[in-house]
């Protein structure tokens, strides 16, 4: 059987379109600043950044504990701290520290964790803005 294109070679044990509502949302949340001076004449931004924030979370601790595992080793990834050459053991990491942890908080932790997840599927050679969402 053929591999479809869209299919990545590795199964990184979540879709694509969970990845890239991930790092949509990630995004809005940590460049949201409520203190940021609007733009010339721009009404300032009014979204609650607390209910979105609370939105990410709610959306990433739904998701299979082997689904938030890949979620954290494609971040580390982006970051540097494995390859993709290491994808599973930057997963078996991801599940043996993320045992009983809360995974949303971990990720938003990270600064700029939406393009730290966008780096890490680069490094498979998956462009995040090809990802149907």
């Amino acid at each position: 059987m053929a591999r479809d294109e869209d299919e990545p070679e590795v199964d990184l044990g979540i879709s694509l379109e969970a990845v890239a509502t991930v790092i949509d949302h990630a995004r809005a949340v940590q460049s949201a600043d409520p203190d940021a001076e609007p733009y010339d004449d721009e009404e300032p931004d009014t979204r609650d950044v607390t209910a979105e924030r609370e939105a990410l979370a709610a959306f990433i601790d739904e998701l299979a504990e082997e689904e938030q595992a890949a979620l954290i080793a494609l971040a580390w990834i982006g970051r540097g701290d494995y390859e993709a050459e290491d994808w599973a053991e930057a997963r078996r990491m991801a599940m043996e520290r993320g045992a009983g942890r809360d995974t949303a908080a971990y990720l938003l932790s990270m600064d700029m964790v939406g393009d730290l997840l966008a780096e890490g599927l680069a490094a498979f050679g998956i462009a995040e803005e090809e990802i149907e969402r």
